[in-house]
């Protein structure tokens, strides 16, 4: 009997990836804090995770060709939005420095407890397979 990584893992796994790609956003939201018309992405995890849960996603591609991508979320962050600055500044970028260090701090928390989970699930599954 083959084990079944998906099930076995459940939603775990997808929140760890998502946590992941937002920390790589937020990122690049602070790295660029100074830069000129940049403007702040997130992505909202809730609505990514059911979207990568449920097997939709916003884009629905079609590779009618060998040559074609297989889809658009090895290229990019599809569930990435722009975020709306409380305090616009004038050079057009929309980083808040303030907000993106503790946007990025709790992701941060946030990835620690879905590497525990998915820690734990290895952990089962390894007791399993040696029968204790």
């Amino acid at each position: 009997m083959a084990i079944s990584f998906e099930s076995a893992l459940g939603v775990h796994e997808s929140a760890f990836k998502l946590r992941a790609q937002r920390a790589e956003l937020l990122a690049d939201n602070m790295a660029n804090v100074d830069t000129p018309n940049y403007k702040a992405k997130d992505l909202d995890f809730r609505q990514a995770l059911e979207a990568q849960t449920s097997g939709r996603s916003g884009v629905n591609l079609a590779a009618t060709h060998n040559g074609h991508l297989s889809g658009f979320e090895e290229t990019g962050h599809p569930d990435a939005k722009y975020r709306v600055p409380q305090q616009p500044s004038i050079d057009g970028n929309t980083v808040e420095e303030h907000i993106e260090h503790a946007e990025y701090m709790k992701n941060a928390l946030d990835f620690q407890a879905s590497f525990q989970f998915l820690n734990g699930k290895f952990k089962g599954l390894t007791s399993a397979l040696r029968g204790e």
